[in-house]
């Protein structure tokens, strides 16, 4: 059974619990059957790596880590603050996400 998530890749998301409680930051990855996303500059670990063709050097990298979804939320383009989703039909028929704060649609 596949479930359908508030959030997609590109969207910006306001972090609202955890470590890195208001951050802001663009959804590089959604893990769908994990329901994680993996948000740019949030949630960052340090991984030790082996040198390779790409880090000759090896040693520690610092990288984002997913974060689960029910701690994201999408940010209104209008005013800029973290909203709720909600989906309706458009006048071409077809269901598309909007926010609850502004009722502006999310693109």
């Amino acid at each position: 059974m596949s479930v359908k998530l508030h959030i997609k890749k590109g969207d910006t998301v306001y972090v609202n619990a955890g470590n890195n409680r208001g951050q802001q930051g663009k959804v590089l990855e959604v893990l769908v059957k994990e329901q994680r996303a993996i948000v740019e500059g949030v949630n960052m670990v340090s991984k030790s790596t082996k040198p390779n063709a790409k880090n000759p050097q090896g040693g520690i990298v610092k990288q984002e880590a997913p974060i689960h979804i029910s701690n994201l939320q999408p940010v209104d383009a209008k005013s800029g603050k973290p909203t709720r989703v909600g989906r309706k039909l458009n006048d071409k028929g077809k269901l598309v996400r909007y926010a609850k704060k502004s009722g502006e649609e999310i693109k």
